[in-house]
């Protein structure tokens, strides 16, 4: 009966949760259909004694029958059935050389592993636990702009977030210490004192630019002046006053140079300025590291226009010039009259109070209610419960009540607002929270669902539409409007920019340690003559300069001129900052594009365009194509590019700072493309340098992994990494194409695990997009549920990922509309009961009825 209701509630309460044509139940399968399967294909190597890998699958099974109907002994064994689960379903087991199961027979094992072995049920799918999600630095950015107005760096100013699972938006990594606390209070206070009024009325500032400041023949910006040490230079600006009055001009400069080692400039200059004629500041300037200078000055000042003239007068001009000092006028700001009958509302005044606040003890509470009560409910993303505010407003009453001001108060309630943990904290709560606990899995408050869509599709908080659609409980009426909507804003940027950073690795090119000189030296074929300049090098470089004969000087000096040629020829193919940013913009212009356009992912991996702007289009040697601008580009018949195995970011991440690696590359393509990544290595590996010792010339890579793989221990996770590293060896540590490792052809051939034979990356590219593409499809809704989530992926996820990937068979891959499966998905729009004395029982009744 328990489990009758429970089926019930659950195909009436929601279509998102499962779809129309979803069977009602696994189809039943018993052990003792699975275990003959076991028997002829799995038990030679993993039963009967042998335990290849680790793994006994017939102590599995005995264990599985003695555990059954226990949960606590079941629970450590489903982790070995989902690695089973896994590798047959990629067919990565059994060995491609051996006997293979027919697809029913895979379909069998696997529908008793999700039936009996994870208790799953398709018309009561768990969505799995939820962990209080804290922001992370960049969620807490984008938030604090969004809601205040102010771009507050949090790269600078907060500790760096952990990581799980492949992404820093992982609630159970994102902990929090003392030290965040401290960061998230000092930034609440600086945050608001940027941007809140603190009193209703101040004195009038107007900021003049440096820029504003000419001279003779120059035009006005809105940046700043700089007027060098070693020329006379002038630059003047007006301003104009309406009111009689006392004024204040405050003066801000700064004295700059640039930074050149080991060389220091000795120029000297006299650097002045006046107000309408007066001298004002004479001083005489050195090099001074750019620091910065601030002068305030009391002015009486008729209404019309009032001149401020600054002057460089050079004092050293025989002294070399060396580090183009200056003196940069960073602006002046006007401030005044500073009478107080001419103060004005402060800047957006009006922003923050829409009405002046009113003398009425009690009306002025309601007013500090209403401002403290919205801005809370932004901050919360959920409307704040009463007890709150009235605790926002006693903080106003009790900063008034010290003589403070209105604003002043309010701004030390915001501070208190976001240093909560409401705020810090993603804070969920039930639709339904009284509903009887017979549904153990029930959808989420609308307002937990427009922060799962914003902060997923937008890395930031709900907008006000999202926040009155879940107000008015319309938001999954409209669900479906409303994720086109966010999709289609230029805020889904973020979804590209740091999805994709985080698995592919993209936002990873900018920090990446490459040194060009060795990788290309490692291309250029094998020289004995030059090996024997660097040892003389070496040699000479380590002798007491003052014992060196002056023969040995100019051999030294000449060896030094050739290797700094051979650094010029290789410094067009540096990684420079220019580049790399290309790269990062092709990888996610590549998956933007595929996202945006509907099209199919697997264009991902095999496709006849990518995107490039001059610079990255002369790394690749492809013709073409000029300007700066990163566009669309048609690749030539028989390239190679295309994809994003192909690409500098991933090319280049997956390599060491001198060489390539097959085993990373390799690594990359089973963690990221295919979700079979190998486990662990295990400690002490020798090197693939160790692989050299004793060889007359260098081995290629190929031949360096071959002796690796002489180890029992290493040949099995290498028979599965190395084939798919070894298909890039055509692209070198800086992702440009070559034909010679170390002087020898490279041989990009190779066989998959599961059997399939290519020649080169293209003939790879085309099996991982047809072949095994359902394994690309798992692999990407798994990595896109767990950015979405903020979980990783777990074993009762499995029906979830299962119609992830039906979703992408039936429409031919297309992304978008995995992106918006994913928001459709029971643990998108669920969450597990929180469990209490009342619903402990009748959740573990319904658990034991599903199995």
């Amino acid at each position: 009966m328990l489990r009758r209701l429970a089926l019930i509630a659950a195909l009436t309460s929601s279509a998102i949760a499962a779809r129309s044509d979803e069977p009602a139940v696994l189809a039943p399968v018993e052990l003792a259909n699975v275990e003959p399967i076991l028997t002829q294909y799995c038990y030679d190597c993993h039963g009967y004694g042998g335990e290849e890998g680790g793994v006994a699958l017939d102590t599995l099974v005995e264990e599985w029958k003695q555990a059954a109907g226990d949960p606590a002994k079941e629970e450590p064994l489903r982790k070995r059935w989902e690695k089973v689960l896994a590798l047959t379903r990629a067919e990565v087991m059994p060995p491609a050389d051996m006997d293979q199961p027919a697809g029913d027979e895979r379909e069998q094992l696997a529908a008793w592993i999700k039936r009996a072995a994870f208790h799953l049920d398709p018309a009561q799918i768990d969505p799995g636990r939820v962990t209080l999600r804290r922001l992370n630095r960049t969620e807490y950015r984008n938030t604090v702009r969004d809601l205040m107005g102010v771009d507050y760096d949090t790269q600078a100013d907060f500790p760096a977030d952990g990581s799980g699972y492949g992404f820093d938006n992982v609630a159970d990594v994102l902990t929090i210490s003392p030290l965040h606390l401290e960061k998230y209070v000092a930034a609440a206070q600086e945050i608001v004192e940027q941007t809140v009024p603190m009193q209703p009325r101040v004195v009038a500032e107007h900021r003049i630019p440096g820029g504003r400041f000419v001279g003779e023949g120059q035009e006005p910006n809105g940046w700043r002046r700089s007027l060098s040490y070693y020329e006379p230079a002038t630059a003047s600006a007006t301003h104009h006053v309406d009111k009689k009055g006392r004024y204040e001009v405050v003066v801000t400069y700064r004295a700059e140079e640039d930074y050149v080692d080991l060389v220091f400039d000795k120029n000297k200059c006299r650097f002045r300025y006046s107000i309408d004629g007066e001298q004002k500041h004479d001083e005489e300037y050195s090099r001074q590291g750019g620091k910065e200078y601030q002068q305030r000055h009391k002015v009486k000042w008729e209404p019309g226009d009032h001149t401020i003239q600054f002057e460089v007068e050079p004092l050293t001009p025989d002294a070399e010039r060396l580090r183009s000092l200056r003196m940069t006028i960073v602006d002046v700001t006007v401030r005044g009259p500073l009478a107080e009958k001419h103060w004005v509302e402060p800047p957006n005044y009006r922003k923050w109070f829409p009405r002046d606040a009113p003398t009425d003890a009690a009306e002025r509470r309601a007013y500090a209610a209403e401002l403290l009560g919205g801005f809370a409910e932004r901050a919360f993303r959920r409307p704040p419960n009463t007890e709150t505010t009235e605790r926002l407003v006693e903080l106003v009453e009790a900063s008034v009540a010290a003589g403070r001001p209105f604003e002043a108060g309010v701004a030390q309630a915001m501070t208190a607002v976001l240093s909560s943990p409401r705020f810090l904290f993603r804070e969920e709560a039930d639709a339904t929270p009284t509903t009887g606990a017979s549904d153990p899995y029930p959808l989420v408050d609308e307002y937990a669902i427009a922060s799962r869509l914003s902060y997923f599709l937008w890395s930031t908080m709900p907008d006000a539409e999202l926040m009155r659609l879940a107000s008015e409980g319309q938001l999954r009426a409209q669900l479906d409007e409303q994720f086109e909507r966010l999709l289609n804003d230029p805020r889904s940027e973020a979804l590209v920019r740091n999805f994709v950073g985080q698995w592919l690795g993209a936002r990873d090119i900018q920090q990446t340690n490459v040194n060009a000189f060795a990788v290309i030296s490692a291309d250029s074929p094998h020289d004995p003559e030059r090996e024997q300049r660097r040892a003389r090098f070496r040699e000479l470089r380590q002798k007491e300069p003052g014992l060196l004969t002056d023969e040995e000087r100019q051999e030294l000096r000449a060896i030094r001129e050739a290797f700094d040629e051979a650094f010029q020829r290789v410094r067009e193919f540096d990684l420079d900052g220019d580049l790399r940013w290309a790269m990062r913009r092709e990888t996610e212009m590549a998956f933007e594009h595929v996202l945006r356009e509907g099209r199919s992912a697997l264009e991902l991996l095999n496709s006849d365009y990518t995107f490039l702007n001059e610079r990255l289009a002369r790394h690749y040697g492809i013709e073409g194509v000029t300007g700066g601008d990163m566009r669309r580009v048609e690749l030539p018949a028989g390239s190679p590019r295309g994809g994003v195995l192909t690409q500098g970011t991933v090319l280049v991440n997956t390599s060491n700072p001198d060489r390539t690696s097959p085993v990373k590359r390799g690594l990359f393509v089973l963690d990221n493309l295919v979700g079979t990544p190998p486990p662990p290595p295990p400690p002490d590996i020798p090197s693939l340098e160790a692989a050299n010792e004793g060889e007359a010339t260098p081995l290629t890579l190929r031949e360096s992994l071959e002796k690796h793989r002489d180890s029992p221990m290493c040949a099995s996770c290498h028979a599965r990494m190395d084939p798919l590293g070894l298909a890039l060896e055509p692209f070198n540590a800086l992702g440009i194409l070559r034909d010679n490792d170390h002087g020898k052809p490279i041989d990009a051939t190779g066989t998959l695990v599961t059997g399939e034979s290519f020649n080169g990356v293209a003939e790879l590219k085309k099996i991982l997009a047809t072949e095994r593409r359902q394994d690309f499809y798992r692999c990407l809704s798994e990595k896109l549920l767990t950015y979405a989530l903020g979980r990783g992926v777990e074993y009762y996820d499995t029906l979830t990922v299962d119609k992830l990937v039906e979703g992408l068979e039936q429409s031919g891959g297309d992304l978008r509309g995995l992106v918006r499966d994913v928001v459709e998905s029971a643990p998108f729009q669920r969450r597990r009961r929180v469990e209490t004395p009342a619903t402990a029982t009748v959740q573990r009744n319904v658990h034991t009825t599903n199995r």
